[in-house]
């Protein structure tokens, strides 16, 4: 009889550690950070790889933002558009607008989305290889229970 109750208190103990444990792995593969870390690094790499490499702005604080400027549509003459990826109360932010150079005031904000929350630090890179240019990213998200490194890079695919 005690080996029955010993017996069932371990089988008991190992199925309540199993479903704890599944309840975890579920929570971190479907847990909203997760999606915001790939909604960032879609976001990131679809806008830079539109823009020109021939004109963007790094902040000299530490790239903790970026601007880059493209072409509005494949018939476009000139670049026509900027989009700026920033930080601000722990979010992830693209400013995206219309650009007129020479204009008093060049910047035309159409819209601001918010790209993902949970933000703990956001830098941002650039570098140019084999005469191509490209842009980083390296974001840390925490939601309070996960902590997500994301790191992406795009080419500019615009020379000109």
């Amino acid at each position: 009889m005690v080996i029955v109750v010993i017996v069932v208190l371990a089988l008991g103990a190992v199925i309540a550690d199993s479903v704890r444990g599944w309840n975890r792995m579920y929570d971190r593969v479907y847990a909203d950070i997760r999606a915001d870390s790939f909604v960032a690094r879609k976001t990131f790499d679809q806008v830079i790889r539109k823009a020109t490499s021939q004109m963007f702005e790094i902040d000299d604080a530490g790239g903790e933002e970026i601007t880059v400027y493209y072409y509005s549509t494949s018939t476009a003459p000139d670049v026509d558009r900027y989009a700026r990826f920033y930080t601000a109360s722990r979010a992830l932010l693209v400013e995206r607008g219309e650009w007129t150079p020479g204009a008093e005031s060049p910047k035309a904000q159409l819209r601001t989305d918010i790209v993902c929350e949970n933000v703990d630090s956001c830098e941002f890179e650039d570098g140019r290889r084999s005469g191509e240019r490209w842009a980083r990213m390296v974001l840390t998200l925490n939601d309070g229970s996960q902590n997500i490194v994301v790191a992406t890079s795009a080419v500019m695919h615009n020379s000109s």
